[in-house]
Order: structure tokens, then sequence, then C-alpha cells
């Protein structure tokens, strides 16, 4: 029976994160409605609502907190973004967001519930090395660290794509990458926190379980690629001129536009080169890649 539920809310999921994205796309990029409308974020909350039914019925199956293997980690990464932005809309007071983060939260659903191999979905024991504490502290910092650089990134990203997509209406278009930019840097700062705290305590768990607190296991010398990349970012947006284009020209004839975003622009650039590292680091080397970490998609 509780297999069944799990597989019931697993579908319930999927239903509602697809009519909430094209409700998404439709409403943003159509433009069919004005005025804020909170179906989008309602679309949301029953999305959050089903996922955790989903963790909570893994909880129950298992016994221990559903962060031990491959379709675990997606459907908490998955309920970390919706979580992330549905406060991110209730506080702005705005669904644009929605066009970026509903589309990758569908794609995670799909994957786990139409690609993924059934040993890979099956509940298992755990092995000894994670028989610990530090499961639930570890695992679940570095997810929520991942939600929040994506979230980031994909922001960056639309930022570059926005910045070279619009040609009329400056004002208006200021207003749209300030926003973006701004939330991007914010998420990014929260997730590269998330993240240094994610490797420090997955040092000491190491530690405690092999006696090494560094191993360059390949899921390890990722992780460290991870921040170093957003470690760059981070410092790009101190550097003068360069971080938050505050610098304007006043220059004749001079494009304020184009002067205030190019710097930017290149920060955006680091963070769009993070979001594939990420995925790297959570992804490829778990399926790919052989170490502590592997999941043996492949294999």
């Amino acid at each position: 029976m509780p297999i069944s539920l799990q597989s019931f809310f697993s579908q319930c999921c999927f239903f509602s994160i697809v009519g909430t994205t094209l409700y998404y796309w439709i409403r943003n990029i159509s433009f069919l409605e004005s005025g804020r409308q909170s179906y989008g974020l309602f679309g949301m909350t029953v999305t959050n609502i089903f996922l955790v039914s989903q963790l909570v019925t893994r909880w129950i199956l298992s016994g221990h907190f559903p962060l031990s293997n491959l379709y675990e980690s997606l459907v908490f990464l998955a309920w970390c973004l919706v979580t992330l932005y549905s406060i991110l809309e209730y506080w702005t007071q705005s669904d644009f967001f929605g066009i970026f983060i509903s589309p990758v939260v569908l794609g995670l659903i799909g994957f786990t519930q139409f690609s993924l191999p059934t040993d890979l979905q099956a509940v298992k024991p755990l092995v000894p090395a994670l028989q610990s504490n530090w499961l639930i502290m570890h695992v679940s910092v570095m997810i929520g660290s991942y939600a929040a650089l994506i979230f980031g990134c994909l922001l960056a990203m639309s930022y570059l794509l926005f910045t070279f997509w619009i040609t009329e209406n400056r004002t208006q278009a200021e207003t749209l990458l300030l926003i973006l930019d701004n939330w991007s840097y914010r998420l990014i700062s929260i997730g590269f926190c998330f993240l240094t705290l994610g490797i420090l305590s997955g040092a000491v768990w190491a530690n405690e379980t092999w006696g090494s607190y560094w191993s360059w296991d390949p899921k390890e010398t990722w992780a460290f690629i991870t921040w170093v990349t957003f470690a760059v970012y981070l410092h790009s947006r101190l550097l003068p001129y360069g971080a938050r284009g505050e610098e304007r020209s006043t220059l004749p004839g001079t494009s304020q536009l184009t002067l205030t975003t190019q710097p930017k622009t290149y920060s955006a650039g680091i963070a769009s080169f993070g979001f594939v590292i990420i995925w790297v680091c959570y992804l490829g080397v778990n399926l790919v890649g052989k170490g502590l970490h592997s999941y043996g998609f492949f294999s």
C-alpha cells in the first residue's frame, strides 16, 4: 500500500507541475492577462505538497531520512527548488521567475519518474558508511546549495539572453535586467555559503568514516571545481566597475545600457558556466564516474 501511495503522489506531482509550467509560459510569454494572479503559486504549492508526501512516504518505507540514493536526492532537489521559488514569488509578488524554474522542476520530476531504472528507485537499507547523523546534515545542505545555485544561474542566463535580445524600451529593459541580476547574485551568494558548509561537513564526515578529510574522490574534485567557479563569480562582483555596473558614462551619444550591463554580463557568463559545472558535479560524476558517490547509472 505505501508503495502504491508513493506512485500515486509521484504521478500527481508530475501532472501538477506540467499544468503549472504551461500556465507560467502562456501567461508570461503570450501576455494573455494583465496584473498578478496567484494561480501559478497555487500550482507550485500543490506540487510542493505532493513532493513532501513522496518524501514522507519514502521515509516511512525506508526507515531513514530519504537522501540515500539518486531518486530520493532528485525528489529532494525538486522540493528545494519549488520551496525556494514559492518563497521568492510570495516575497516579490511577481510570477515572472516561474518561466525559468518550472521547466527545470518538470525535467527533474519527469526524469525521476520515467528515466531512472527501477533498481535506482527501489528502497534499500543504508550501507554502513551512510548510517550516520551526518547524512541529513551533509546531503541536505549540499542539495539545498545546488537548488539555490541552479536558480541563481538560471536568472543569470536569462540576464544574458535579455541583454542581447532587448533593443527598445530601455527604461523597462534596465529595470528587468536589474531585477534578474540582483536576485541572481543573492541566490548564488546563498548557495555558495551552503555549498561551503556542505563541503566542510562532508570532509568531517569522511574523516570519521574513512580516516581522511579529503581523498580526491571524483565527486570531491568536482565539488571543489564548483566551489572555485562560484568563488570566481563572487570575486568578479567585487571588481572595480565590474560587479554591479554602477559606473555610467557621461559621454554624449554613448549607450548607457551597454556600458552598465557589460560588467554584469561578464559575471553572468561565469554563472552560466557554473550552471553546467553544477550538473556535472551532481549528476555527471555520480552516473558515469567511479567513486564513493557513484550511483552506477550506466553500469
